[in-house]
């Protein structure tokens, strides 16, 4: 729908005039500051349904200008949500608060976008929580290091988002959260300054990093990180290798997982998401397997990665003349892993509903779990979705491990089907609420690296202790004592 042809509620309040020149409530910034990511969220920008706009959209270039808008927020009442590149797929951006506040700011982050230091020495660099992924990575090459956290989002997303939702990104095994990469972060809370001593390790107390990790917004506003960096890596070795069974692929992962290889890549997909990215041969699951270094040659981590995998049956891909494709499987199966948001937004004009559901299992209980999971999702694609009768358009469902641990994988699920024109929100809505009762059923998290957000919360608040729930409510009220702060994410307002 065009911009002008969206009906706007009119802002409720007005800046004072020494914030003027760092506020926007032009129709522009509210709507693209009223929805994250998700499929429910570009369906309705689809049908420019924009229920919940921010009244205003503050840029401050500084933290003395972000204190400013928080102080303002406060003493007015005003929701203040913290915004770095709008990429949420949970509900974690969107102003839904009800009408507790006079009304919504969104605080963007994205004029605090510099690499500020960096420390050759220990490998580390200070940057700024609104720097995006590509706007990082440009400034760190220039002294020939990386940050190397890719997440699907990376294009978009921010330091300061990653850290705040704990993000998943490029490493599968190890380094596979933001979380192992931070040294110390930086906020501004209604309350005052927060920030950690730079160190590469502590055992002072519960860390003030980690409080601060996954906070999704309520109690500060992250403006800048050390983090760890590195050289980029010079040695790079990817391979496919295909599986009779999903089962038997995740046998050899297992392994793999609790080897000390530490393989930067090692996802498996079931023969459902490998045919889906047409990434290895038909009927089977393939697992893509990796190894980087900026140290040493990497051919025999791989060589023994091989050798684990074709003890449990696994067939690695070799290139012939007859069948040179079997060389590409990984590059198939990343350019679709790439081009997987871009799509679904087609889907949406196509009238196909598309997204995700993903979780974190122990092994020993992953097979039980998985087929709960996969059940309880079949059956509610089935009621919700339908299929045509001649089976064009079937619906799909489809698995992957994004990550693993010594301890158990974390499964991806896809959701592939028709879509009903003008209910596709409720469609979703109905899916994903049976599939994260079976998650949490089942003993699994209901997310891992998605984060909480609004859509996660009843699940969330049952997967949690009840005592840390009062610690964390506690936590919220001395640091932001007017509740302003992202209300209704982790926390009631």
């Amino acid at each position: 729908m065009p911009l002008e042809a969206i009906e706007l509620a009119q802002p409720r309040v007005e800046p004072p005039p020494s914030l003027s020149h760092l506020c926007r409530s032009d129709p522009y910034e509210r709507v693209s500051h009223a929805l994250g990511r998700a499929y429910r969220d570009v369906v309705r920008g689809f049908r420019g349904l924009i229920e919940d706009p921010p009244d205003l959209v503050a840029h401050p270039g500084d933290e003395r200008e972000v204190e400013a808008v928080l102080a303002w927020c406060a003493e007015e009442r005003l929701a203040a949500i913290p915004y770095g590149g709008g990429t949420s797929v949970v509900g974690g951006v969107e102003p839904r608060i009800g009408d507790a506040y006079a009304g919504v700011v969104t605080v963007d982050l994205r004029r605090m976008d510099r690499v500020l230091e960096v420390d050759d020495i220990s490998q580390a660099a200070l940057i700024q929580a609104g720097a995006t992924g590509p706007v990082l990575e440009d400034q760190l090459r220039e002294q020939g290091l990386t940050l190397r956290h890719f997440p699907q989002s990376f294009e978009f997303s921010t330091l300061g988002g990653w850290i705040a939702t704990r993000a998943g990104g490029h490493f599968a095994t190890l380094y596979t959260h933001i979380d192992d990469l931070v040294e110390s972060v930086r906020a501004v809370t209604p309350s005052g300054l927060w920030q950690s001593r730079r160190l590469p390790g502590s055992g002072a107390g519960p860390s003030p990093d980690r409080l601060l990790l996954g906070s999704e917004g309520i109690l500060g506003v992250i403006t800048e990180a050390w983090v760890r960096v590195r050289e980029r890596p010079r040695w790079k070795v990817s391979r496919g290798v295909a599986f009779e069974s999903f089962a038997s692929g995740a046998e050899a992962v297992r392994e793999l997982a609790q080897s000390g290889l530490n393989p930067s890549n090692c996802r498996l997909l079931d023969p459902a998401e490998s045919e889906l990215t047409h990434a290895g041969p038909a009927g089977k699951a393939l697992l893509v397997l990796g190894f980087e270094s900026a140290h040493h040659p990497v051919e025999e981590p791989m060589r023994i990665a091989l050798d684990a995998a074709r003890d449990h049956g696994g067939q690695v891909g070799e290139a012939s003349p007859s069948r040179p494709e079997a060389a590409d499987a990984v590059g198939a199966w990343r350019h679709a892993f790439l081009a997987a948001p871009y799509l679904r937004d087609t889907f949406v004009a196509c009238g196909v509903l598309s997204d995700t559901f993903e979780t974190a299992i122990t092994w020993e209980r992953f097979g039980a779990f998985h087929d709960a999971v996969m059940e309880t999702a079949r059956g509610a694609i089935a009621e919700v979705c339908g299929a045509p009768p001649n089976g064009s358009g079937s619906p799909r469902l489809t698995c992957r491990f994004t990550h693993v641990y010594p301890d158990g994988p974390a499964p991806y699920y896809t959701v592939i089907c028709p879509a009903v024109r003008g209910g596709e929100v409720e469609q979703w809505d109905e899916v994903k609420a049976a599939v994260s009762e079976a998650v949490i059923e089942a003993g699994g998290t209901i997310t891992h690296h998605h984060a909480v957000g609004r859509d996660h919360r009843p699940w969330y608040d049952r997967q949690r202790p009840d005592p840390f729930a009062e610690g964390l409510r506690a936590a919220k009220r001395a640091v932001d004592p007017a509740g302003v702060l992202n209300p209704g994410v982790l926390l009631d307002p």
